[in-house]
Order: structure tokens, then C-alpha cells, then sequence
């Protein structure tokens, strides 16, 4: 008896071959970026024949298992649409269902971006209406790597309101925007941790080994619940999807980073360049500026929020002013998320899909003339005016040259504001906003608040 179970083992070792299997991302309900090359790819036996067929066309695609025990084949997807049963067959057969094929988005930051319904957000009505097939969730788990992973631990699912509690509520909000608009099926690829910094979103080589980045890096504060280690996200929770091909990323990230406004611009652009160079495509980025905050000191915020402006001169990029979506200046996680998400889903639709008529760009210092004791600021993006909310215009300060800032007075004539004070007969500077706590009042017609800025002839640094 003993003899024929050993012989029976025997066989079995020698018969044992490794499944064909597949990342996670590549699973039954995943969306899959419409009208592209889509890599599709997974682990084998060395030398395993495998067939991969789709019923958008009549191409079976193949692939062989390669010495490493991996395999990859680019499939051409169509126009949106599905679902699609797809099969890949090697030693044995896999089958993904329920596959739709549309506009892929990717979701990161730190926990504003990761804010659900769950956290307590006031979305219950929206949450009850959440029920979507058409809308898809891939929401990856706080994991950190000390090096690049092949593969991580999530799947996909069908928007249903108890999903739509636990995936990010701005990224909701942002593709439920673009799916009703688009009439296509939409996923969203969530991977944000809250309290993290952008470091831990690019690979670490990129951070240590620049001039100004890696130093800067040093002084990130060590804290229990986040990783601040450059990398340590992204090779966890990016690296395994820059196979996957996606329309663009949405992010939602900066406190973490308050207090470092003079190397956080190279950081978000450098972040922004590596993704892209990664991903082998030109990525729209659209952004959240972060919201005023009274734990904040010092105008750091201010600081920081004036670089992740100064980002948005990188093309193809665009950023969503919260100025006016703080419920609560003592609360760093702001609930107006909903607001949020349209406003980037307002971008994505003009600037990516090209949709004509939608307001979401939010007016921007321009320049100015100095009018005897007056400065006549101009704005962009205001072509239809200017209005005030709720009383006089607030948040201006002016200075002479003695750089010391009092509060302004500020009217509103046409696409310009002119800003005078008493105090200040020879006025050579201006500040709008331009502080932590800030709650301006002023906005374009169309309802976008204006973007804090500020105009110092002296400033050649942050000061």
C-alpha cells in the first residue's frame, strides 16, 4: 500500500504544471481602456502555448510562456461597450465575465482622495442611488513594498451602493460624472492612503537621486499609520498596474507635504513625468488644490498650495480650486467631495474629451498695473466676469515697499479687480487668499472660485 501511494506521488510531481494564471487587475468586471493596445498578461509554465479570445473580433491572440514563467500579448479593444466574455486557455482555461470596455481612471493621493461614504460623508441619498452597472470599483489596499510587485491584492466589482460606501467619494462623484456624460462604461482604479506624502508615490531612484528631491525627502516627519519612504506605495499599489492602460489620473494630495512649498512643485512634477514615461502615454492629470485649514501655521499652506498652482503649467494637467468647500476650517478633510469630483470630472470632459460648454476652469492671476495708490489686477479664465458672494470682496492685501501687508478694499470692474488701502499710498504688492485659513468671496460667473495668489516684485524664494 505504501509502495503505490509513493509511486502514485511520484507521478503526480512529474505531471505538476503551473497553472496559467493572471494579475488581479485582469479579472471577470474590469473595465478595459476602449480603442487601445491593451496588454494582457500572466504567469505559465515556461514554453505553454496560450490562446487568448475575445468576441469583439474573430483574432485569436496567442502567447508562449517565456523562460521567467511569464507571458504578455497586446489585444486591439473597440469602442466602449460590453459586457464581453472573455477566454484564455493554456493547461488549463480561465473565463472573465461580465468585461466592459470604456474609459479607465486611475484615483491616488492621500485621504482625501480615500474618503468614502463610510467615513461619515453626507452622500446617504446618493449612496442609495448608487446601483450602476456601468460604472466599475478596483479598490487596492493600503500596501507598501521595498520593491517594485508584480501583482497585488484586490478585484474588481460592480458599482452597487454598498461598493459605492467604500470607494472613494470624490472619485465616485468624478466617474459617475463622466460615465452619465460619456454614455460609455467607466472604471476606477482607487490607490490613495491617507496621511501619505507624494514621495511614497514615485519611485524611490527618482527621489534619492536628485539634487533638491532627495534632501527635501529628509524632512518628511516619521508618524505611526503611513509610510513616508520613497517608493514604498508605489512599488505596492502603482508598479502593478503600468500594464494595464488607463485614460488618465485624478489626485488629491498635498497635506502631507504642507510645509515643504519650495520643493513640492519639481516633486508633483516629477511624479507626474515618471507616471507617464511609465505608463508610455501623455496621462491628463487633474489635481485638487488643498482646501484652507486653521491647524495650519505660518502660511504654509499658502506656500504649498501657491506650488501645486505653479504645477499646472505642466501640459495636459489641470487643477480643481476648494477654496469655497470648506464646511469646517478646523477640519483638515473637507465633506463637499461631490463638488469635487464634478469639478475634475468638468476638466476631464473639456480638456480630454473635448466637450464644449462645460465652465471648469477657475479664473487666474493674469497681471497687473499699479494706478497711483490703486493695483488693477487682471484675471484669465473670466471672460464673463467676475461676481462677489456675499458682501464686499475679502482676502485682498496690499503692500508698499516696506512689504508689510494690510488688509485691501476691492472692487470688481468687468474681468478685473482694482485693490486700494488707506494705509498704503504707493502700493507695489498684492496678496489674494494667500494664507491657511483663507475664505475668499470672489468667483467667476459661472461659480469657480479664483485661484490664491500672490504678486511680490521682491520674492525670489519662498519667504
Amino acid at each position: 500500500m505504501k509502495l503505490k501511494l509513493l509511486i502514485a506521488l511520484l507521478v503526480l510531481g512529474v505531471r505538476a504544471r503551473a497553472d496559467v494564471r493572471l494579475p488581479a487587475v485582469l479579472a471577470s468586471h474590469m473595465v478595459l481602456q476602449q480603442n487601445t493596445l491593451v496588454n494582457f498578461w500572466g504567469w505559465s509554465e515556461p514554453g505553454e502555448k496560450i490562446s487568448i479570445k475575445v468576441p469583439w473580433d474573430t483574432t485569436t491572440y496567442h502567447a508562449i510562456g517565456s523562460g521567467n514563467a511569464q507571458w504578455s500579448v497586446q489585444l486591439h479593444t473597440p469602442a466602449a461597450g460590453g459586457p464581453f466574455r472573455m477566454t484564455i486557455t493554456g493547461s488549463n482555461e480561465l473565463v472573465l465575465d461580465d468585461v466592459l470596455v470604456g474609459e479607465v481612471w486611475l484615483c491616488s493621493g492621500q485621504s482625501n482622495m480615500e474618503m468614502s461614504v463610510s467615513w461619515g460623508l453626507p452622500y446617504a441619498t446618493e449612496s442609495a442611488a448608487a446601483t450602476n452597472t456601468q460604472i466599475r470599483f478596483f479598490h487596492i489596499p493600503r500596501t507598501t513594498a521595498a520593491y517594485p510587485q508584480e501583482d497585488l491584492h484586490a478585484r474588481w466589482v460592480v458599482c452597487t451602493p454598498e461598493a459605492m460606501r467604500n470607494f472613494s467619494a470624490a472619485g465616485y462623484f468624478f466617474g459617475q460624472q463622466l460615465q452619465s456624460t460619456l454614455k460609455c462604461p467607466v472604471g476606477l482604479i482607487s490607490a490613495a492612503w491617507s496621511g501619505t506624502p507624494a514621495e511614497v508615490w514615485i519611485p524611490a531612484d527618482t527621489i534619492l537621486q536628485d539634487s533638491v528631491l532627495g534632501p527635501a525627502a529628509t524632512r518628511l516627519t516619521p508618524a505611526e499609520g503611513w509610510p513616508i519612504r520613497p517608493g514604498a506605495t508605489f512599488n505596492a499599489m502603482i508598479y502593478p498596474l503600468l500594464n494595464y492602460p488607463i485614460a488618465g489620473a485624478i489626485w488629491y494630495q498635498g497635506e502631507s507635504n504642507v510645509g515643504m512649498g519650495d520643493t513640492y512643485r519639481p516633486l508633483i512634477t516629477n511624479l507626474i513625468r515618471t507616471w507617464r514615461r511609465l505608463w508610455n502615454k501623455e496621462l491628463p492629470f487633474y489635481y485638487v488644490q488643498i482646501a484652507p485649514y486653521a491647524g495650519y501655521s505660518d502660511n504654509a499652506s499658502a506656500f504649498l498650495r501657491e506650488a501645486q498652482a505653479q504645477a499646472a503649467d505642466l501640459p495636459n494637467t489641470g487643477m480643481v480650486v476648494t477654496t469655497d468647500l470648506v464646511d469646517d476650517l478646523n477640519d483638515i478633510h473637507p465633506k463637499m467631495k461631490k463638488e469635487v469630483g464634478l469639478r475634475l470630472a468638468n476638466y476631464a470632459l473639456v480638456q480630454t474629451y473635448g466637450i464644449t460648454g462645460i465652465p471648469y476652469r477657475s479664473p487666474e492671476f493674469q497681471s497687473m498695473t499699479i494706478e497711483k495708490n490703486r493695483i488693477r489686477i487682471r484675471l484669465a479664465h473670466a471672460e464673463k466676469g467676475l461676481v462677489s458672494r456675499g458682501g464686499p470682496l475679502k482676502e485682498f492685501y496690499v503692500a508698499g515697499e516696506n512689504r508689510r501687508f494690510v488688509p485691501a478694499q476691492a472692487k470688481i470692474e468687468g474681468q478685473t479687480v482694482v485693490v486700494w488701502s488707506p494705509e498704503v499710498s504707493k502700493p507695489v504688492a498684492v496678496r489674494f487668499a494667500f494664507r491657511d485659513a483663507p475664505q475668499p468671496n470672489l468667483f467667476s460667473v459661472e461659480g469657480l472660485p479664483v485661484i490664491p495668489f500672490r504678486k511680490e516684485h521682491w520674492v525670489t524664494a519662498q519667504e
